[in-house]
């Protein structure tokens, strides 16, 4: 049997290890499921125990979310592969805005959907697949890693890899946690854009006042957080920072159509920003404000409210620098606070671009 053929061989039982994966609640930014978190892990411990891994332990650093390291011994004179993946999951958001439940593989037109069907359990699936078409034997040393706490930023990943660092030395890197390409067409992704995530909080005021008295002279921090937020980019939707750099775009189509029917945008929203389709997702910076706190809608009454705060999620292109770039933005928003409102800046995350 080639090894395509005992690669599809595995793909039933894997699907099936990846649903009840799915199951699992590991989501590592909600205190309340840290036993999920757990359970998640020591699942992982399993399907490796299961596959005849000689060496599998589940591994912390400074009281952080559990990962797994298993370790294949390499053949004599054969090198060594890290497989990395990472087990937790984003949080699922408003319920009403899935179509199936949040944590049950459903299959729909042929997909599953879930959460972490594609991030990253099903990376760890590929993982696991590999493994089991060789009988648990691979051919060459193998060390699988899986983090625990990828989606809060790895907090205490550089303390597991300075632990753990004879353990996860390998001749090479492979990394599922990436987009494909396309469907059947494998594909290896060879750069992507770095992150700085911060909180940006404007306040105008000391105390909330009554719209009614002080509305038309005293700027509200929630307006006022809006005119800044718009200063990012310019009318076609181009980052309009300065200091952040772009890097050359490869030679390679996206197809309006397909990004149009892979992203689900609504009829008549129009693309952002300029240049190619390719340019503009992996070659160019972005930000977007991925979350507001402000007083709710349903307990909002008319008071000028003092302070508020927005989330930014700003990509940066490969070749850039995310420090450099941290000090751009801040800059950007200082320089364009409305109206003198006080502007403070606080980072949550900081990546490299590759």
């Amino acid at each position: 049997m080639s090894l395509r053929d005992k690669v599809k061989a595995q793909l039933p039982g894997i699907l099936a290890e990846l649903t009840a994966l799915v199951a699992i609640e590991s989501v590592s930014a909600d205190p309340l499921r840290t036993a999920e978190v757990e359970r998640s892990a020591q699942r992982i411990v399993q399907l490796l125990l299961d596959l005849g891994c000689p060496d599998v332990r589940v591994v912390r650093a400074n009281g952080g979310a559990p990962a797994v390291i298993g370790r294949f011994p390499a053949p004599e004179g054969m090198p060594t592969v890290c497989l990395y993946a990472h087990h937790d999951v984003q949080p699922e958001g408003d319920p009403d805005g899935w179509g199936t439940p949040p944590f049950v593989a459903t299959e729909h037109d042929g997909r599953l959907y879930g959460r972490g069907i594609a991030d990253d359990k099903g990376g760890l699936a590929v993982h696991l697949a590999a493994l089991r078409a060789f009988g648990g034997r691979p051919p060459v040393g193998v060390t699988v890693f899986v983090e625990g706490e990828e989606e809060i930023g790895s907090p205490t990943l550089a303390q597991l890899l300075e632990q753990h660092h004879d353990e996860l030395l390998a001749d090479v890197f492979v990394i599922t946690d990436s987009t494909n390409w396309a469907v059947g067409e494998p594909a290896f992704t060879t750069s992507l854009r770095g992150l700085a995530g911060f909180t940006v909080e404007v306040r105008t005021l000391d105390h909330g006042l009554h719209s009614g008295v002080y509305g038309g002279v005293v700027p509200d921090a929630l307006t006022t957080l809006c005119r800044l937020l718009a200063t990012l980019h310019d009318d076609h939707g181009n980052v309009a920072v300065a200091g952040l750099r772009t890097t050359p775009a490869p030679a390679l189509e996206y197809p309006p159509e397909r990004l149009r029917e892979e992203s689900g945008i609504l009829d008549g929203v129009q693309w952002i920003g300029t240049g190619s389709l390719v340019e503009r997702m992996w070659c160019k910076p972005s930000i977007s404000v991925i979350a507001l706190d402000a007083t709710r809608v349903d307990q909002a009454s008319n008071t000028l409210i003092p302070v508020a705060r927005a989330k930014i999620s700003a990509r940066i292109a490969p070749g850039d620098d995310p420090a450099e770039a941290l000090d751009a933005l801040i800059k950007h928003l200082h320089d364009h606070a409305p109206w003198g409102a006080q502007v403070t800046v606080t980072l949550e995350a900081l990546g490299e671009p590759t």
